[in-house]
């Protein structure tokens, strides 16, 4: 467990968002190692288009500069088949190279789930330990730019349930940049989803090289009357109602577990020992979601500790939809998150 993440932002480093600490966390990695290669839809400008290279560097332009930099050798632009990406991102993995491959948005996992759960996540164990598949599958994530239903889902739950995988959801830029780096470098397929919320939120980031282990939970307040623990952009929210909340007496630990598969479920007990109430606030949707599997967690490890039931907070068993009004709704807002804490607070 560690204390790293959203309090990194008291150190003295550059202010820089999340997309720049993404773009950053790319260039100097394939500035350090040849074998890193970027892969997906215009992610090197637009080929065959007049103009400049650094036209788009993808749909959210977290891949700008990398074209020209390195070249179209290594900044490869695809056509649009998600099969094929990821398909030869799984390939390139196989035979020497460190793929980043870029999914516009998690929603079209769909088109290439079996290079996904059938192959890139099930080489290492078939192959009994002989095969590492060192590739990182970059999608946009998340509801709240009124993208509709097919471009809003958090599947994190669906690629968390798959062994083989190793899936990121960073929720400031510190973490987005040192856990980029460590997912670039790790010897396993490696599942990176960027909340689109996220991109333009910003915190002090080092301009040096460093990595953020998998599995290490940063605690972003503390408190011992209630724990709270939130995934990616829901992770904000919760830190603005701990801090509203905390000005009326009551303090509540806020973990981000940053990763969710591995989950640092070591942390996330020994927090509810102490204050025997947890809040888990997850925008995926409810049924089978990691909410329901941290709870599990609690219910199974920590059940004696548990003063009051334990409360989620998630998107309704629904599309996301395209309605602002209901858009809104459809997200954990923090009059929810406020209202689940005073809701294990005060019960009985």
């Amino acid at each position: 467990m560690s204390n790293a993440g959203i309090s990194a932002g008291n150190q003295n480093h550059p202010i820089k968002t999340v997309r720049e600490a993404i773009n950053e966390a790319l260039h100097q990695e394939m500035e350090r190692d040849p074998t890193v290669i970027i892969l997906g839809e215009e992610v090197a400008g637009g080929a065959g288009c007049k103009g400049s290279d650094e036209a788009y560097g993808g749909v959210f332009g977290l891949t700008k500069g990398l074209g020209p930099r390195f070249g179209r050798g290594r900044v490869i632009d695809t056509p649009i088949t998600e099969s094929a990406i990821i398909g030869a991102a799984a390939g390139a993995a196989n035979t020497g190279l460190r793929p980043v491959a870029e999914l516009m948005f998690v929603d079209f996992i769909g088109v290439c789930f079996d290079q996904i759960f059938n192959q890139a996540a099930k080489f290492r164990y078939m192959f009994g330990g002989k095969a590492t598949t060192p590739m990182v599958i970059r999608a946009t994530a998340g509801a709240g730019l009124r993208a509709a239903a097919q471009h809003s889902s958090m599947l994190h739950p669906v690629l968390t349930h798959m062994p083989g995988l190793k899936v990121v959801m960073p929720s400031n830029a510190y973490d987005a940049k040192g856990l980029m780096i460590q997912a670039i470098r790790d010897n396993d397929p490696v599942c990176f989803l960027e909340h689109k919320l996220l991109y333009e939120t910003s915190c002090p980031v080092p301009d040096e090289i460093y990595t953020i282990p998998f599995g290490e939970a940063a605690f972003c307040r503390e408190g011992s009357d209630c724990t709270i623990v939130a995934m990616g952009a829901m992770v904000p929210r919760a830190i603005l109602v701990a801090d509203k909340l905390a000005a009326e007496g009551i303090h509540c630990d806020v973990i981000d577990p940053r990763t969710t598969s591995p989950l640092d479920s070591e942390a996330i007990l020994e927090s509810v020992e102490v204050s025997g109430r947890l809040v888990v606030v997850d925008e995926a949707n409810p049924r089978c979601s990691v909410a329901a599997d941290i709870s599990s967690i609690v219910a199974e490890h920590a059940f004696s500790a548990l003063r009051a039931p334990i409360k989620c907070v998630t998107a309704p068993h629904t599309p996301v939809p395209f309605a602002p009004n209901l858009e809104d709704a459809y997200m954990p807002s923090e009059a929810r998150i406020e209202q689940a804490v005073r809701d294990v607070l005060g019960a009985r």
